[in-house]
């Protein structure tokens, strides 16, 4: 097979490639992708460590990062599959790589966040290529990325050490390498493999995979080896799937005890099982004990954090489904970006929800924005869709409830939360006074905020575990604790940590924070309340 078939030469400059391409954009503006990256550094990194508070995910990714790298073992507890490790294992391989491991910026999740910054700045780079390469307009591009760096959604989410935004990235970079349209084997192998490390990075990726998919088979289709590039695509799509799927079989893990499928995931009976996580992971529905409804989350969080971007992107969604089956030339890329943004948007619709899925959402509006701008410019010289961004983004910024500034509780305004709370400071707080006044032999009930805190360095308290698997973990239920607020010392309150006791059922933590539990630390900042609570028979 000759080499020509693998690696066609690219068509000269301007001539029509397949699948309604658009033309070749020429080189990439470097002082404005430049401008971008600082705007996504300041407004990603500035108080970062301080805001927004520490989120029990967070040190859920940072506390199996730790079991990676100090004990071998992909969590301290046991793995039930409810995620796939990529994730974790990238966290595990930066702070892997520092000189001062965890603490390697004050904190496990400082040191998580930094790593959330420099994926950001990659993904802004990406998402402008992505932009630019497929509609040629750098004004497009901007645009997209401007709302990418400044949305009050991103900043809140993208900063937190969220799967999600791991996730995004390996998206946006299978998308640039097609964006690059080098109509190369290798090319199409590697958005493949981008894809595949997407998903076993966090598993709803999947709900993307219909525009990625589409964009692929549209966009090579005239390409004298699209069979090759399909395939590949494909097969490296399935390669790190395969993997996964291979490792929990070795353990004997991928299929349930006595093939006995449980969708409430009650795995108490027997081992942990891929299969039935997946089962359960696909009987949850909005109206599930363990997460929020759509409704009620968009009304009362997202809409609130960032009404302009979720309104402009849902309608530049639709409008791109419109407008792009009439231009041949941005066909492909603007349906693609719009089935993803569909495709997460039902996921969202029908799954149990928790704040932070939000997340992906924000790349993909912005990816859509970029797409419509783009196409309704398209007849615009580079200079006049330049003005008509500056129209569109300078009152987004400057008015009340907008990127930069809203109005307090007094009706004075202010720069967003996120450039000015100091809100972790608390739980730094918290875990200061453990180590001054409780010994490392306590049994502690936790969130996961805290739990590298208090297990990586010194004094390390060993029997610190969070609450839900003091509940389900039969290795911590039924060893440390017995299911009995006798066995407790004190319970770590996190913030709204009451309120994931009750949604869960955990009754007998509640029992033992109520009826035999004493405060001995407290402090509160706004709507965040933390404490720590003696537990003894105070009856």
């Amino acid at each position: 097979m000759s080499a020509d078939v693998l690696a066609p030469k690219a068509k000269s400059k301007g001539a029509k490639s397949g699948g309604g391409t658009a033309a070749q954009p020429g080189k990439a503006p470097k002082l404005l992708i430049a401008v971008c990256l600082l705007i996504g550094a300041v407004s990603h990194g500035w108080n970062m460590f301080r805001y927004p508070l520490y989120l029990t995910d967070e040190g859920i990714y940072m506390e199996q990062a730790w079991s990676v790298l100090k004990e071998g073992k992909l969590s301290p507890y046991t793995y039930f599959y409810d995620h796939a490790p990529m994730g974790w294992l990238a966290l595990a391989g930066w702070v892997g790589v520092l000189p001062g491991g965890f603490g390697a910026f004050g904190n496990a999740i400082n040191t998580g966040r930094v790593l959330m910054l420099i994926v950001h700045l990659a993904s802004v780079f990406l998402m402008f290529e992505v932009v630019r390469r497929f509609t040629g307009s750098k004004s497009a591009a901007f645009l997209a990325v401007f709302v990418f760096n400044l949305s009050p959604l991103g900043v809140y989410y993208q900063r937190q050490v969220l799967l999600d935004n791991l996730m995004m990235f390996w998206i946006l970079f299978g998308l640039y390498l097609l964006a690059r349209k080098d109509r190369r084997i290798v090319t199409a192998m590697g958005a493949g493999a981008c894809f595949g490390v997407a998903l076993v990075t966090k598993e709803n990726a999947v709900f993307l995979l219909p525009g990625c998919a589409y964009l692929l088979h549209k966009s090579i289709r005239e390409q004298p080896n699209r069979r090759f590039g399909v395939s590949f695509w494909w097969f490296s799509v399935l390669v790190p799937v395969a993997a996964y799927l291979l490792f929990a079989q070795i353990k004997n893990e991928l299929f349930p005890e006595g093939f006995r499928f449980n969708p409430d995931n009650n795995q108490l009976q027997g081992h942990v099982s891929l299969l039935n996580t997946i089962w359960w992971q696909l009987h949850r529905n909005s109206n599930s004990s363990t997460g929020l409804s759509f409704t009620y989350l968009l009304q009362q969080s997202w809409l609130f954090k960032d009404r302009y971007l979720l309104i402009a992107g849902a309608a530049a969604t639709v409008l791109a489904l419109i407008s792009g089956r009439r231009n041949k030339r941005l066909r492909t890329p603007m349906l693609a970006c719009a089935i993803m943004a569909l495709g997460y948007g039902f996921y969202l619709s029908r799954s149990a929800l928790l704040d932070f899925y939000i997340a992906p959402m924000v790349p993909l509006f912005a990816l859509n924005l970029g797409m419509f701008f783009g196409w309704l410019t398209r007849r615009t010289n580079q200079g006049g869709a330049a003005v008509l961004v500056a129209c569109l983004l300078v009152p987004v910024l400057v008015m009340p409830g907008g990127f930069m500034v809203k109005y307090n509780a007094k009706g004075e305004l202010e720069f967003s939360d996120a450039y000015r709370l100091p809100l972790t400071r608390l739980q730094e707080q918290q875990v200061a006074w453990i180590k001054h006044n409780v010994p490392t032999s306590a049994r502690l009930i936790i969130d996961d905020d805290i739990w590298v805190a208090l297990h990586d360095s010194k004094p390390a308290y060993r029997y610190a575990h969070p609450h839900y698997k003091a509940t389900s973990d039969p290795d911590v239920r039924d060893k440390v604790f017995h299911s009995s607020w006798e066995n407790v010392d004190y319970v770590v309150m996190s913030n709204k940590m009451r309120d994931a006791l009750q949604r869960g059922g955990e009754t007998w933590i509640i029992e033992a924070i109520d009826q035999h539990g004493e405060t001995v630390w407290q402090a509160t900042r706004g709507d965040v309340s933390l404490s720590i609570v003696k537990i003894g028979n105070s009856s």
